[in-house]
C-alpha cells in the first residue's frame, strides 16, 4: 500500500520531530535550572501532573487518530473527516473538564499529591499550575491536529510547528524569565503562549480541503455519540497504559530520591539520556499506527503484518544506532554536564550496562504495541503493559533497593525485566494473529 518515498515522507520528519523536542525539552529545563531551587523544585512536581495529564489527550488523539486511519483505509473519507470533528469536539470537552479543577482546587490537589512540602515551592507550584493548566485546551487541541495530520501523511507539518513551538518557548523564557524576572511564572507563561500559537496555527490548517483529513467548519461541530463512543474505546485504555506508565515512573522516582545525591544525580542523567535514544524509534512507532491503521481499515491484514514487522525492524536499526552513539561519547557527555566525579563514573557505569540491554530488548517491548493499537487491540496492550510496569519496574525495582540495598541499578533492572517480558508478551500476540480480529468501525 506504500511505496518506500511514502514511507520517508512520513517517518523521517517523525522522527525529527520527537528528537528536535527532546533536544528543546533538555534546552528548556537548564534555562528553568537558572530560576532557583524552590522554582526547580516547583517546575519538577507540577510537571510530573503536567506529563500525566498531557498523556490523556495524547491518548485521546491516539484514539481519533486510528479511528480516521481506518475509515481512511476503507475508502470512506467523509466518515473519516466526521470522526476528525469528533475527536476535536471531544478532546475540547474534555480538557475543559480537566483544566477546571485543576485551577480551581490546585492547592489541595498538589497537597494530595506530593504533601507537605516548603511554602516557597507550593506558592511557586500554584502558580505555575495555574498557567500551564490554562495551556492544557490547546495542547490537546494540537496534539488531535498534529495526529490527523499524521494520518494524512503529512507528519512534515507537525514537525515544523513542534520546532517553531519550542524555538518561541526558548524565547518566550529569556524573555519572561531573564528580562522581565517572572520567575517560574514566565517559565509558565512562554509555555502557555506557545501551545496557544501552535493551536492555533493547526486549526486553522485544518480547514483545508485539499488533504484527506479536513474541517469544513468548526461551527458546524455537533457530537456524535456513536463515533465519540468508538474514539473512546480506542483512547482510553491507551490513557489507562500511559497515566499508569507515568504514574509507575513517579513511585519510582520517589524510591530514588532516598539513594543520596551522587546516586540521584546518576540517576538523573542515565533516565535522560536513555529516554532521548529511544525518540526517533518511538517517531517511526507514532508512524506505523497510522500505517497499520489504513492497511487494517482495507481489510489488508497481510500488509498491516508486513509493516509491523518492517517498522520493528526499522526502529531496532535506529535505536541501536543511537543508544551505540550514546555510548561510545558518555564520557565526554557527562563531563559537558560538568557532573561531579563519582556521580559521572556511576552515570558512565550504568549507561553501558543499561544501553546494552536496550539495545536488545527495549524495541520489541513496544513497537510492536503501537501495531496492535492500530488494529483496535487496546484493552491487550494495556492489561499487558500495566501489569509489567508494576511487577517488574516498580515491585522488583522496590524489592532489590530495601532488600539488596542496590541503588540505582536496581531500577534498570526491574526495567530490563520489564522489557523482556513486555517482549515475549507483544511477539506471542503478533504471532496469534488475535490483535486483527477487531472490528472497531
Amino acid at each position: 500500500m506504500y511505496t518506500k518515498e511514502q514511507l520517508k515522507r512520513l517517518l523521517i520528519p517523525l522522527m525529527f520531530e520527537q528528537v528536535l523536542t527532546a533536544l528543546m525539552g533538555f534546552v528548556d529545563t537548564i534555562m528553568v535550572t537558572n530560576i532557583g531551587s524552590a522554582a526547580i523544585s516547583a517546575v519538577s512536581l507540577v510537571d510530573s501532573l503536567n506529563i500525566l495529564i498531557i498523556n490523556i489527550f495524547a491518548a485521546m488523539a491516539t484514539g481519533g487518530a486510528i479511528i480516521c486511519a481506518q475509515y481512511l483505509g476503507s475508502n470512506q473519507k467523509e466518515k473519516a473527516n466526521q470522526a476528525l470533528k469528533q475527536l476535536i469536539f471531544s478532546i475540547t470537552l474534555i480538557s475543559l473538564l480537566i483544566t477546571l479543577p485543576c485551577i480551581l482546587f490546585r492547592r489541595p490537589l498538589l497537597s494530595l499529591i506530593f504533601g507537605s512540602v516548603e511554602k516557597n515551592v507550593m506558592d511557586n507550584s500554584l502558580s505555575y499550575l495555574f498557567i500551564t493548566a490554562l495551556s492544557y485546551p490547546f495542547i490537546a487541541l494540537y496534539n488531535a491536529g498534529a495526529a490527523s495530520f499524521r494520518t494524512s501523511q503529512n507528519s512534515r507539518l507537525p514537525m515544523a510547528i513542534a520546532f517553531g513551538s519550542n524555538i518561541l518557548n526558548i524565547i518566550g523564557n529569556v524573555f519572561f524569565i531573564f528580562t522581565l524576572s517572572l520567575g517560574v511564572a514566565g517559565a509558565a507563561l512562554s509555555t502557555l503562549l506557545s501551545r496557544i500559537i501552535s493551536a492555533a496555527i493547526i486549526l486553522i490548517l485544518l480547514k483545508q480541503p485539499k488533504q484527506d483529513l479536513y474541517i469544513d467548519s468548526y461551527l458546524s461541530i455537533r457530537p456524535e455519540i456513536e463515533t465519540i463512543t468508538k474514539i473512546l474505546k480506542i483512547g482510553i485504555p491507551t490513557g489507562i497504559e500511559n497515566g499508569m506508565f507515568q504514574f509507575g515512573k513517579l513511585v519510582i522516582q520517589s524510591t530514588v530520591s532516598t539513594m543520596g545525591t551522587t546516586a540521584i544525580a546518576a540517576q538523573a542523567m542515565v533516565a535522560m539520556l536513555e529516554s532521548f535514544a529511544c525518540q526517533a524509534s518511538i517517531g517511526i512507532g507514532l508512524g506505523m499506527m497510522s500505517v497499520v491503521g489504513k492497511c487494517v481499515g482495507a481489510k489488508e491484514y497481510e500488509q498491516a503484518r508486513h509493516y509491523t514487522i518492517s517498522l520493528t525492524k526499522l526502529a531496532w536499526t535506529v535505536c541501536i544506532i543511537f543508544c551505540a552513539i550514546i555510548m561510545l561519547f558518555i564520557q565526554q557527555i557527562t563531563s559537558l554536564a560538568g557532573m561531579e566525579t563519582e556521580s559521572a563514573k556511576l552515570a558512565i557505569w550504568l549507561t553501558r550496562i543499561v544501553f546494552t540491554y536496550k539495545m536488545i530488548f527495549w524495541t520489541p517491548s513496544f513497537l510492536p504495541g503501537y501495531g496492535l493499537r492500530a488494529a483496535g487491540d487496546v484493552k491487550f496492550s494495556m492489561i499487558t503493559s500495566t501489569l509489567s510496569m508494576w511487577i517488574c519496574r516498580v515491585v522488583v525495582t522496590i524489592f532489590l533497593v530495601h532488600t539488596f540495598h542496590m541503588g540505582p541499578l536496581a531500577v534498570w533492572i526491574g526495567m530490563g525485566a520489564d522489557w523482556t517480558i513486555r517482549s515475549f508478551i507483544f511477539l506471542a500476540r503478533f504471532k496469534s494473529n488475535k490483535w486483527l480480529e477487531h472490528n472497531i468501525i
